[in-house]
């Protein structure tokens, strides 16, 4: 049914229907041509790469070569009359307007992933700092895999011991090197989306946490350990202090009150003898 409808659309097009029904200029239909096969790869690409989340490494090539195939159709290409009429009878012509809705789509998407924020600047491949942590990453879970390999027949399922002490340099290194882009991009960022990390980064941190401390129950040392202890060994100690300096206080005023009284008693004491001498 769906090839015969497109036949007779194909026959009447070709008959020439008078009104307002023209068909598309052959520059415009290779532009929606190619701006739908653009939104098809960019799809699958989305789809195949949606778990694990490796959209912003992944599609990146895809989204530029849509974001390009959607402004050659938006402004001006050949004469400005062919140029008008194929922005008018693809992007505005009709109530859905599906090539801008696609576009809008794709735009939201790739902004709430804040790919922006792992690729360089012209969007062609991923920053430096993006590739440092991926390769922290990969390292890490080369690790995990290779110590669990590692581990004796026998050993509980539950006593990654091994992954722990092999792993923690790895580890650490990762998650030192993700709380610094955490802290640069926050700095950096000025709308709301530009808070967070992109989508790549943040979900693979989140799948080595995980790792980390649920599934091989470790633990990350605490590089604030002195400090913690410094302050709270100093909140303990103010109480002492206080009683101490209460304690010395009321003994200075004991001493400046009782040593007038001895001052007068001594008078007393003088006028006393001149009066009986």
């Amino acid at each position: 049914a769906l090839e015969l409808a497109q036949e007779l659309a194909e026959e009447l097009w070709s008959a020439g229907l008078p009104g307002d029904l023209p068909e598309l200029e052959p520059e415009c239909r290779s532009l929606l041509a190619a701006f739908a096969e653009g939104s098809a790869a960019l799809t699958g690409c989305l789809g195949r790469r949606a778990r694990p989340v490796r959209l912003c490494q992944g599609c990146h090539g895809h989204y530029r070569r849509l974001l390009a195939q959607y402004g050659s159709i938006a402004r001006a290409v050949g004469n400005s009359s062919e140029s008008h009429n194929c922005a008018k009878s693809i992007l505005t012509s009709d109530r859905l307007q599906i090539v801008v809705t696609l576009s809008e789509f794709f735009n939201e998407t790739w902004e709430a992933a804040n790919c922006a924020n792992c690729l360089k600047n012209n969007s062609e491949g991923l920053s430096n700092s993006t590739e440092e942590f991926l390769d922290l990453f990969n390292k890490s879970l080369t690790c995990f895999e290779h110590n669990l390999q590692g581990q004796a027949i026998g050993l509980s399922p539950n006593n990654y011991t091994e992954v722990c002490k092999n792993c923690n340099e790895t580890y650490t290194k990762l998650n030192d090197l993700y709380n610094h882009l955490q802290r640069m991009n926050r700095q950096g960022g000025e709308s709301a989306h530009s808070a967070h990390l992109c989508i790549d980064v943040e979900d693979a941190m989140n799948i080595t946490r995980k790792l980390w401390s649920r599934t091989f129950n470790c633990s990350l040392p605490c590089s604030d350990t002195v400090p913690v202890i410094a302050v709270s060994s100093f909140i303990l100690f103010l109480p002492i202090v206080f009683y101490l300096s209460s304690f010395l206080h009321s003994k200075q005023k004991k001493r400046i009150l009782i040593l007038p009284k001895r001052i007068q008693s001594n008078a007393n004491l003088v006028n006393i003898q001149e009066k009986y001498s």
